[in-house]
């Protein structure tokens, strides 16, 4: 028995490979699914099923292409209803591989068709579960993502979870391993762990969903407590999940066009398309195209994509480290954004040799922001609400970028001010969002909180709360 876990970190997003004596099962794969077929080639074994816990709604999974390109039997939980074909599964249905077995745990509360797979071992003892979103390590997954389709409140899915997890999760011994579907970073739950892979021991100890004492009453409030709106790009990929899509060969066939700056700018204008800058963002600060919006690839890319250009329809332009070209757009693809027009051939170079005009962004380094600060300056802090309540400069706002678009009226139009966030990254996607709006007297502070931290900038950490206002 193999089971190899592909854990793609910008999605914060586990897919599974699982075989026994030549047959495998993927679970929750991945867009591109190419990787697969050649483990299983290599290993000289065949796709029989391919596993899905539920429809994804922060990825577009690749259950169909691999069907399509394997032969594989899709499978899916009870109440499933998918626009192709694929196997629904019973509650408790076996599922024979090779030498081992997976049963269907039918677990709603994420959604309806949440399913947990268990895996038994050749000796047919409990091995393993393969958890979805219904489990996370240090969370559960949210209830809030499936209340239209499902025609409940959140809360009365939470109390759905919280049946599954204790009739079909908690009496399962100890030692069973899980393997969830997303870790840290991930917008399913809000308490992920940065671990991928633990024990139901480990859970029934340190979880606080799973705490024993814990009652019905008790577990809705403490899951539905704190939840943000999810991202609006969500029922989207929901939506491409259950309907189906096109290849993603198709889709990167389509965006790799090699645009001159002539193509590029005349597409731009005709197709009111998003300009997309993805390099390194103390690139894009030097020089970027004006109105073009920074999401860079070395961050969370894609889940970015998708939470601030939110429509997965609209047309997109690219302007990418060279190279970088069909990377950016199989990323894209991944979270349903199939429609790239192109890519501006040779990068912003070919950009900065046209009398075309040049933007960019203003960048200090915190112990200037600290000089500032004396003077008045007016600051702004992007990072999440959790991050901004742990610690945050006093009298500093937060405007987190998940809701930039909801906070745009709140900054000034003929002032300077200034924007940080963790590190250095958010920032200047925040700030190139309102250079784009207009709000040219946008500053980004080098370095985040990170920095700030060490300079004597005033914080709330250290501060008597009763000095706080």
């Amino acid at each position: 028995m193999k089971i190899e876990q592909i854990y793609t970190g910008c999605l914060a997003q586990g897919a599974y490979y699982v075989e026994s004596n030549g047959e495998v099962a993927i679970i929750d794969p991945l867009r591109e699914v190419q990787s697969y077929i050649e483990t299983a080639v290599r290993n000289k074994s065949e796709i029989k099923y391919i596993f899905e816990t539920h429809f994804h709604a922060d990825f577009v999974s690749g259950h169909v292409t691999l069907a399509e390109k394997t032969g594989a039997t899709i499978v899916y939980g009870p109440t499933a209803a998918p626009k192709y074909e694929a196997h629904i599964a019973t509650d408790g249905e076996v599922f024979k591989l090779g030498h081992i077995t997976i049963t269907v745990l039918h677990t709603p509360g994420h959604t309806m068709e949440s399913t947990t797979y268990l895996l038994k071992d050749e000796a047919g003892n409990n091995h393993a579960i393969f958890s979805g979103d219904t489990l996370f390590l240090g969370d559960v997954g949210r209830p809030d993502l499936a209340q239209k389709a499902a025609d409940m409140t959140k809360e009365e899915l939470a109390g759905l979870l919280y049946d599954s997890l204790r009739t079909k999760i908690m009496t399962l011994d100890d030692e069973v391993i899980v393997y969830p579907a997303h870790g840290a970073g991930s917008a399913c739950g809000k308490n992920l762990s940065k671990e991928t892979v633990g024990t139901i021991g480990e859970q029934k100890r340190t979880n606080y969903a799973l705490r024993e004492n814990m009652n019905k009453e008790e577990f809705i409030k403490e899951v539905t407590d704190g939840l943000l709106p999810p991202p609006a790009y969500f029922p989207l990929n929901v939506k491409m999940n259950k309907e189906g899509y096109q290849s993603i060969d198709d889709v990167i066939k389509s965006g790799s066009k090699a645009l001159s700056v002539n193509e590029f700018e005349k597409l731009a204008n005709d197709s009111d398309a998003v300009i997309l800058d993805v390099r390194h963002q103390s690139e894009f600060i030097k020089g970027f195209i004006p109105k073009s919006i920074f999401i860079g690839l070395g961050g969370t890319f894609a889940p970015w994509v998708g939470a601030l250009i939110k429509d997965v329809k609209h047309p997109i332009l690219l302007v990418t480290p060279k190279g970088e070209e069909e990377t950016t757009i199989t990323r894209l693809s991944r979270v349903g954004f199939d429609n790239v027009l192109g890519y501006l051939d040779n990068s912003f170079e070919s950009w900065k040799k046209t009398n075309n005009e040049v933007d960019t962004l203003q960048s200090v380094s915190a112990t200037t922001l600290e000089n500032k600060l004396k003077e008045g300056v007016t600051v702004y802090d992007v990072r999440k609400p959790g991050e901004y309540n742990n610690d945050h400069i006093i009298n500093v706002t937060n405007t987190p970028l998940d809701f930039i678009n909801e906070y745009v009226n709140e900054f000034p139009v003929d002032k300077d001010f200034y924007l940080h966030c963790a590190g250095g990254y958010r920032s200047v996607i925040a700030a190139s969002i309102l250079k784009a709006r207009g709000y040219h007297h946008v500053i980004d502070v080098a370095g985040g909180y990170k920095a700030i931290k060490e300079t004597s900038i005033e914080r709330t950490i250290g501060v008597c709360p009763s000095t706080l206002k």
